[in-house]
C-alpha cells in the first residue's frame, strides 16, 4: 500500500482547473485505490476547482473505492512541500509515500504497483520516478551529472524482470520515497513556496546511503505548456532560491546541516 499526496494550487490567473482535472482522471484510471490511499492538498484553489472536487463524489469510477479520494482543504498556499508533508503526516509504518504534481497524464495502469515492486526488489532503492519526455538523463550522456545507468534488479523466478534507470536527480513530477528512505531523512524541504525540493531530496538520499532511479518505460504527459505568466513566476521565484538551495546542499554534505527534516 502507497499513500500518494498531491499540492494543488489553482487560481483564476493560473488557470490550472483543466490540468487538475487531467490528473485526477488519469489517476483514477491507472490507480486501484483499493489498496493504496491519495490526498489533494489544497492550498485555497480557486471556486472551478472546489467545484470539480465536488463532482468526483457523483463519479462513477469514484464510487465504491475503498479508499475515497480525499481532500484536504488549507486556508493559504503554504507552498509545494509543506503541503505534501500534510498529507506524508499521515503516513502509516512501512508505507511509501508518493510526491506528484497536478499536471501529468499518467498512461498506464498499476505503475505504483511496479514502483512498489522495484523497491521491493531492491531496499537501496530511495527514490524510484516516472519520467518525463523532456528529461535529459540517458546512459550515454556526455556530461557526468545527466549520465545515467541501467540496472536490473534483482530477480525471484517467476516474476517480471524489472530495469531501473540510476540517476543522481529525479524530476519531482511523479516520485515515490520509500518507507526507509522516509525514516532517515523525514519529510520534504524546499527554502519557499516553490522549487527544488526534487533537488534537496535527491542529494538527501544519496547521503542517506540510498539510490534514485526512474521507471522510464512507463509512459507519461507533461501537460503543462510552459508558455503562461505563471510557468514565468515559478521560474523567476526558484531561481531566486538557487544560491540557497546551493549552500543549503554543501552544508549538508559537509554535515553540518542534517539530511532530517521534522515538521
Amino acid at each position: 500500500m502507497a499513500l500518494i499526496a498531491m499540492a494543488v494550487w489553482d487560481t483564476e490567473e493560473n488557470n490550472r482547473t483543466e490540468y487538475t482535472k487531467q490528473t485526477i482522471d488519469s489517476l483514477i484510471k491507472t490507480v486501484d485505490f483499493n489498496k493504496h490511499r491519495m490526498f489533494i492538498v489544497d492550498n485555497g484553489s480557486c471556486e472551478a476547482t472546489q467545484e470539480l472536487y465536488k463532482s468526483y463524489a457523483d463519479n462513477d469510477a469514484c464510487k465504491g473505492m475503498v479508499n475515497p479520494i480525499t481532500v484536504m482543504f488549507q486556508r493559504e498556499n503554504l507552498g509545494t512541500a509543506k503541503a505534501i508533508n500534510k498529507a506524508w503526516a499521515l503516513r502509516k509504518q512501512g508505507e511509501h509515500c508518493i510526491k506528484m504534481d497536478n499536471d501529468v497524464v499518467i498512461n498506464q495502469a498499476g505503475w505504483v504497483d511496479e514502483m512498489e515492486a522495484a523497491i521491493a526488489a531492491d531496499p537501496l532503492i530511495g527514490q524510484v520516478g516516472l519520467k518525463r519526455k523532456d528529461c535529459w538523463e540517458y546512459p550515454g550522456h556526455e556530461h557526468e551529472d545527466w549520465r545515467s545507468e541501467l540496472k536490473m534488479l534483482p530477480h525471484i523466478a517467476g516474476t517480471p524482470w524489472i530495469i531501473v534507470e540510476k540517476c543522481k536527480h529525479i524530476i519531482g513530477t511523479c516520485v515515490m520515497h520509500s518507507s526507509a528512505l522516509l525514516d532517515k531523512v523525514g519529510y520534504l524541504y524546499q527554502p519557499s513556496l516553490y522549487g527544488y525540493d526534487d533537488v534537496i531530496m535527491s542529494h538527501r538520499t544519496h547521503l542517506a546511503g540510498l539510490y534514485s532511479c526512474f521507471l522510464p518505460h512507463i509512459n507519461i504527459d507533461h501537460i503543462d505548456s510552459g508558455e503562461t505568466a505563471y510557468q514565468d513566476w515559478k521560474h523567476k521565484h526558484s531561481g531566486e532560491q538557487t544560491q540557497v538551495v546551493i549552500d543549503l546542499v554543501h552544508e549538508m554534505y559537509n554535515g553540518t546541516k542534517p539530511i532530517y527534516y521534522g515538521e
